[in-house]
């Protein structure tokens, strides 16, 4: 099998466990992995050198490549050479619209073979919203050069609702408030003092959570009704979701568990503490880090009945940028082997919790 090369761009909160992730699978994936670093840093030689150590090729800008070798780094390409190499780069930066435009679009096809183009949830509008497990179907049909993998909050909402109503005319409705953590464990600033509560911007969906799984759902043809809030608080662990969901179907308690125990990309937990499920993360997940694209929290879950609806209320816990990652390595697979790219995502059902 010729390996196929794939090109990370950045080495922040998304960008670093992802290089990591792919270089440890790479031989069973078939790839050969080169990340991009943009800035040489002295604090962060301990990161550039685990990374490499891992089976990555550092890629700097030709002006950098001795800032990057004073530091004790050995560059295998510069940034255009690897772009122009690679068959997929997954842009984990916060300027993949504007990379889109300025580097990515001329480029998309390159001495006749197709690229794809992935970017991450700020990136509105960079391409085709994707979810692993929940618009599949969509990467088929429309088998697009440029996909944007979405946030890990509206993973969380679209795979509630998913496995709550897999038909969606079932759903009525759907209220959803985010509440935020305030930055990530890696980060060093946008901590805050107390919580802080969010505007509703969007007339229809109230905050852009909504939308953003409305837009993920309308890939398939699908239109739910659904509504968001959003809020921070002052933690670094995990966010959390209240949802509130109306289906027109009468249904029961253990019904709805059954629902969420079934679905491989939710894990169920009894815990009640944001820091108890980021503990176990980090005590069992891969590298820390939970791939579910929700842990929904049992002793908070409520099902009744009003207006003839059944309604569905309770809180989830969203693992941060494990869902995300793990549908980065579903949209890199499947530009590589097409339909068949569900079977390299087997190597991850192990990482996938039934119970936290």
């Amino acid at each position: 099998m010729n390996k196929k090369n794939v090109l990370i761009i950045g080495t922040g909160t998304i960008g670093e466990p992802l290089i990591g992730l792919l270089s440890d699978f790479k031989k069973k994936l078939g790839v050969d992995i080169y990340f991009h670093k943009r800035t040489p840093l002295i604090d962060e030689v301990a990161k550039v050198n685990s990374l490499i150590n891992r089976g990555a090729n550092l890629v700097v800008d030709p002006e950098k490549t001795e800032a990057f070798q004073k530091l004790g780094h050995k560059p295998i390409l510069s940034y255009q050479a690897a772009l122009e190499l690679c068959d997929v780069v997954i842009d984990c930066t916060p300027a993949g619209n504007v990379a889109k435009e300025t580097h990515y679009l001329p480029l998309k096809r390159h001495k006749n073979k197709k690229k794809v183009f992935i970017a991450q949830g700020s990136e509105k509008g960079f391409g085709l919203p994707y979810a692993y497990g929940i618009n599949d179907e969509a990467l088929i049909e429309k088998d697009p050069q440029f996909i944007q993998v979405v946030s890990c909050n509206t993973h969380n909402i679209s795979s509630l609702i998913k496995a709550i109503c897999p038909t969606i005319t079932d759903l009525h409705c759907g209220d959803f408030t985010c509440i935020r953590r305030a930055n990530d464990v890696s980060q060093n600033g946008s901590f805050i003092a107390s919580p802080e509560v969010g505007s509703h911007k969007n007339k229809s969906f109230g905050t852009h959570h909504a939308k953003d799984a409305y837009d993920l759902f309308s890939t398939i043809y699908e239109h739910p009704n659904i509504f968001s809030s959003a809020l921070k608080v002052n933690t670094q662990y995990m966010h959390t979701i209240r949802f509130n969901i109306h289906v027109n179907k009468h249904t029961t308690e253990g019904n709805i568990l059954d629902k969420l125990k079934n679905n491989k990309f939710i894990a169920v937990s009894y815990k009640n503490l944001a820091n108890k499920v980021f503990s176990f993360g980090r005590d069992h997940g891969y590298y820390g880090r939970i791939f579910n694209h929700t842990v929904v929290s049992i002793p908070s879950l409520h099902v009744g009945r009003n207006n003839g609806k059944t309604v569905i209320t309770g809180f989830c816990f969203t693992p941060q940028d494990g869902n995300s990652l793990l549908s980065s390595v579903a949209a890199a697979m499947y530009a590589i082997y097409g339909i068949s790219y569900k079977e390299y995502m087997k190597l991850f059902d192990n990482y996938l919790f039934e119970e936290v």
